[in-house]
């Protein structure tokens, strides 16, 4: 009964092994990432780059290879977009939603590359280990959401098509991203170097505002694609994004005596 009323919203699962798989890898990894962000095990990269990083010791930072985070950040996202941009040329006769997919995923990293180059400011370095191993990660979860929608390709519709409810979230849910993006990008000024406590936008509410546009552009994406992969990928990025926006909040109000104790760290009044 349950897989007959999903059956009403997706696709059936992929035949492909390699879908699956990856589907069960990305959600059990970003959620388990989510998880250690909670517990100060951080992605090192951003103002979270150093904090709780070492070998176990309190305070004591190992010695990695570093680049620079503009180059970092470069590098992160461009293979992604550039897988996007490949499919158009692999896969020349598709169908609307086909297109919608891929057009999407090409247009968030596109936007990301986009923001590295002209929005954001960068300071310090990017661990080399974390850039190569969330650029293939980018990689891969791009390249296997536009893979799926192949895979289905000339199969019946799920009985409710949420296509067109996903391209409004998509878009509200990018739109809202670079917003918040720009807003940051507009906290230092100049040679600027110290951080400040974010303002506008719905940073009143949370301290992470641009992780919950990015949570609804996913599921725009999940809305058009109604195939299983994006799905699962969704969701782990939720919970890693739970987990990166609690520690952000932590980080806050360690630095900051005066952070307002009202300001969520995702979701507005909730958590």
């Amino acid at each position: 009964m349950v897989l007959s009323a999903l059956l009403n919203f997706f696709y059936p699962p992929p035949a492909s092994l390699v879908v699956k798989v990856m589907a069960v890898i990305g959600f059990a990894s970003l959620t388990n990432a989510g998880w250690m962000e909670t517990k100060g095990k951080h992605m090192q990269y951003s103002k979270l780059r150093n904090v709780g990083d070492g070998d176990g010791s309190k305070g004591k930072i190992t010695e990695k290879a570093k680049v620079p985070s503009k180059l970092g950040m470069i590098v992160l996202y461009t293979p992604a977009f550039l897988a996007g941009v490949s499919s158009f040329f692999l896969f020349p006769v598709t169908d609307l939603r086909f297109n919608l997919l891929r057009s999407a995923v090409t247009v968030h990293f596109f936007k990301r590359v986009l923001e590295v180059l002209f929005v954001h400011k960068f300071s310090g370095s990017m661990d080399l280990e974390a850039m190569i191993t969330i650029s293939l990660s980018y990689l891969a979860s791009a390249s296997t959401m536009i893979y799926s929608q192949e895979l289905v390709q000339g199969l019946p519709e799920p009985a409710i098509d949420l296509k067109y409810i996903g391209v409004p979230l998509f878009l509200v849910g990018i739109g809202g991203n670079f917003y918040h993006h720009f807003l940051l990008s507009k906290l230092r000024t100049g040679a600027e170097k110290q951080y400040k406590i974010p303002q506008g936008g719905f940073f009143s509410l949370v301290i992470c505002p641009h992780y919950f546009f990015e949570i609804l552009g996913f599921f725009g994406i999940c809305c058009i694609s109604q195939t299983m992969y994006p799905f699962a990928f969704t969701m782990g990025t939720t919970f890693y994004l739970m987990g990166r926006s609690y520690a952000t909040r932590e980080w806050y109000k360690s630095k900051f005596e005066d952070f307002p104790k009202d300001v969520k760290a995702l979701i507005p009044y909730i958590f």
